[in-house]
């Protein structure tokens, strides 16, 4: 199944110091948010009181949301596991209360509405074990990022590597941005789509540059702009019909998956357009400006002494 009936035309390649300059844009903001608002950590950073209980019935988890509210718990995180009948409440830290006296509340607010509910356990998590999750989700970002340049300059040639390396970077601080402007949750959950943002776009970047390599290989004649170009056009209708079947999805998530998922598959949706307008309009793009030819991806090959020796 193809996006397009035909294979596009589109000069890409000529307005991409237009696309420079949105992606400049949105990085400089993004930062800028997060350095001036900064983001709403949840309580996997931040610490807080977790209470397990357990309902002899499936309950209706937005009408526990709602009795939480209106008894005046708030910043209440709820979320069922394991089953349906076991739920999950998450709540920030207090230290006027003790982890006792939260999930005693909370027992009495789910009473009202099945008074078969038992508690199961309350566990308080200290500031100092968020601030452990939140130092160890930063490394595994950072060591994420540090396998994939090596992965890349290992794949391609430099030039390359470099456009392959800052479109890899443009796409999580995005989404960093947007969880900043938007100052929903930031959890480990959201780390996770983080990282998936991270190899989805990788994903189509690697695709676009083989079909770059071998074009420049089968069309000498071309210049390397008009190999991108190409290159990018053919692999159009594959990048767009994934995308578009791969976002549909998310949306369902993002709609149906309640609460619990909303950060995760928000991070995902934001990280999957950034990642297709990147991959084709960023990373091979600064290749073209760091000088990128078509001699810099074709295969060298040596001649041995002993072949030169016997030549007449």
């Amino acid at each position: 199944m193809e996006f397009f009936h035909k294979v596009t035309r589109f000069p890409f390649m000529n307005t991409r110091k237009v696309w420079y300059g949105l992606s400049a844009l949105l990085i400089v903001a993004s930062l800028g948010l997060v350095v001036i608002r900064g983001l709403n950590l949840g309580i996997d950073f931040t610490g807080g009181v977790v209470v397990e209980t357990n309902f002899p019935r499936a309950p209706n988890i937005e009408v526990l949301r709602t009795a939480l509210a209106a008894a005046g718990v708030s910043g209440a995180q709820v979320q069922a596991f394991g089953s349906s009948r076991d739920i999950l409440v998450r709540l920030p830290p207090d230290p006027n209360v003790k982890g006792e006296q939260v999930g005693g509340r909370i027992l009495e607010v789910f009473h009202g509405i099945d008074a078969g509910v038992k508690l199961q356990r309350t566990e308080v998590v200290g500031p100092q074990v968020g601030q452990e999750l939140f130092v160890k989700g930063s490394w595994a970002l950072v060591a994420t990022l540090v396998l994939i340049a090596i992965y890349v300059l290992l794949r391609f040639t430099p030039k390359l590597a470099v456009g392959a390396i800052l479109a890899v970077l443009h796409d999580p601080i995005c989404v960093v941005g947007f969880f900043a402007v938007t100052q929903m949750t930031f959890d480990l959950t959201a780390i996770s789509a983080v990282l998936a943002v991270i190899g989805y776009s990788l994903n189509d970047t690697v695709i676009v540059f083989d079909r770059v390599r071998e074009r420049a290989r089968n069309a000498r004649k071309l210049t390397i702009a008009q190999v991108i170009d190409e290159s990018i056009n053919q692999t159009l209708s594959r990048t767009l019909m994934t995308k578009l079947v791969t976002l549909l999805v998310v949306v369902a998530l993002l709609i149906f998956g309640g609460e619990t998922l909303h950060g995760f598959s928000a991070a995902l949706v934001i990280g999957i357009l950034a990642g297709t307008y990147s991959s084709i309009y960023i990373s091979a793009a600064i290749a073209l400006d760091f000088g990128l030819r078509s001699d810099d991806l074709l295969e060298r090959k040596h001649t041995k002494p002993e072949e030169v020796d016997g030549l007449p």
